[in-house]
């Protein structure tokens, strides 16, 4: 797979797992009476699990290329 093609893919799918996302968030909300019942907890569940995954792999990407920064490659 090139270049262009996981590009392409990054595009089209980071919208994609963001609906996905809302649609799972959505579902919680009317299927779960806890969900309901505690709103602001949820909410703040549901905004800080993408921003932590993000950032986890932000930083192990940084780690990597710091790595091979360091070791010549």
């Amino acid at each position: 797979m090139d270049k262009d093609t996981k590009f392409a893919l990054l595009v089209m799918g980071i919208p994609l797992l963001g609906v996905l996302y809302c649609a799972f968030i959505l579902a919680v909300m009317l299927s779960s009476e806890t969900a309901r019942q505690h709103p602001i907890i949820t909410g703040t569940i549901f905004v800080l699990a993408p921003s932590l995954i993000s950032g986890t792999v932000w930083l192990r990407a940084s780690f990597k290329a710091r790595k091979q920064e360091n070791l010549g490659l």
